[in-house]
C-alpha cells in the first residue's frame, strides 16, 4: 500500500474529492479537476497537475453543465471569476486531446494496434485486454468482435476520425490495447470522456462547428 511523505498510509479515502455539483465523494480519476489562472478565468486541468486550489467536478456532462449555470464556481473560488461559456466543450475538446495523445504513446510503444483483421485476432488470441470501437461505426460490424471478458473493456467513445488521428489515419473503427500502465491510464481517461459526453455525439458529427481538426494530438 503506497505510503505518503509524511509516512501516512495512503488509502483510497485520500484519492477521492468532493463533486462540488454533486455533493459526492468520487475517486479523483472519475473527476474533472478545474484551477483559476492568473486572469481569474477557470481552466481544466485534465492531467490534474496545474498549481493552485484545484475545484472537482464528477466527468458527467449533467454535473459540468450545472457547475457552469449555477456558477458554482465562485462559491468554490471564494471569489468572483470568470467562467467561459463553452467552458464544458473545452473539457470535452481537452479530455478528447489527452486520451489521443496517450492512444499514441500506447501506439508508439507496442501496445495498441488498429484495422478489423488485427483487432479480431488479437482479440481471439486473448493477446489484449481491452476493445475500442468508434462511436459512428457499423453496428453490425462492430458486433463481430466482442470485448475481452472482465470490466471495463470496451471504449466506445470515439469517433472513427478520432481513432485515426491517434494512428495517423484518416479513419478507424477497430483498435485494440494490450496489458500495461498507459492502457489502464487510457481506460479511466475515456470513461472521463464517455461521462462528459453522456450521449453527445462526438465532435464534428455535427453542426457546432468545432470540427476534429481542432483536437490535435
Amino acid at each position: 500500500m503506497p505510503v505518503t511523505r509524511g509516512g501516512r498510509t495512503k488509502t483510497n479515502e485520500t484519492q477521492q474529492r468532493r463533486c462540488m455539483a454533486t455533493g459526492e465523494s468520487f475517486a479523483k480519476s472519475a473527476l474533472v479537476r478545474f484551477v483559476i489562472g492568473p486572469d481569474l478565468v477557470v481552466y481544466p486541468d485534465i492531467a490534474q497537475k496545474l498549481p493552485g486550489r484545484g475545484m472537482w467536478v464528477r466527468a458527467d456532462r449533467d454535473a459540468l453543465n450545472r457547475a457552469v449555470s449555477k456558477k458554482l464556481f465562485h462559491r468554490a473560488a471564494r471569489q468572483t471569476v470568470v467562467i467561459p461559456d463553452d467552458l464544458v466543450l473545452k473539457t470535452e475538446i481537452l479530455l478528447v486531446r489527452h486520451v489521443l495523445g496517450l492512444l499514441s504513446m500506447a501506439r508508439k510503444g507496442g501496445l495498441a494496434i488498429a484495422g478489423y483483421e488485427k483487432v479480431k485476432e488479437a482479440v481471439t488470441q486473448g493477446s489484449v485486454v481491452v476493445l475500442m470501437q468508434a462511436q459512428d461505426g457499423s453496428t453490425a460490424q462492430k458486433a463481430k468482435i466482442r470485448p475481452p471478458n472482465g470490466e471495463n473493456t470496451l471504449i466506445s467513445c470515439l469517433s472513427g476520425h478520432e481513432l485515426g488521428l491517434a494512428f495517423g489515419r484518416e479513419n478507424v473503427i477497430h483498435a485494440a490495447l494490450a496489458a500495461g500502465g498507459l492502457t489502464k491510464r487510457i481506460v479511466e481517461d475515456a470513461a472521463r470522456l464517455a461521462g462528459v459526453r453522456n450521449g453527445q455525439a462526438p465532435l464534428g458529427a455535427d453542426d457546432s462547428g468545432h470540427g476534429p481538426e481542432q483536437i490535435g494530438v
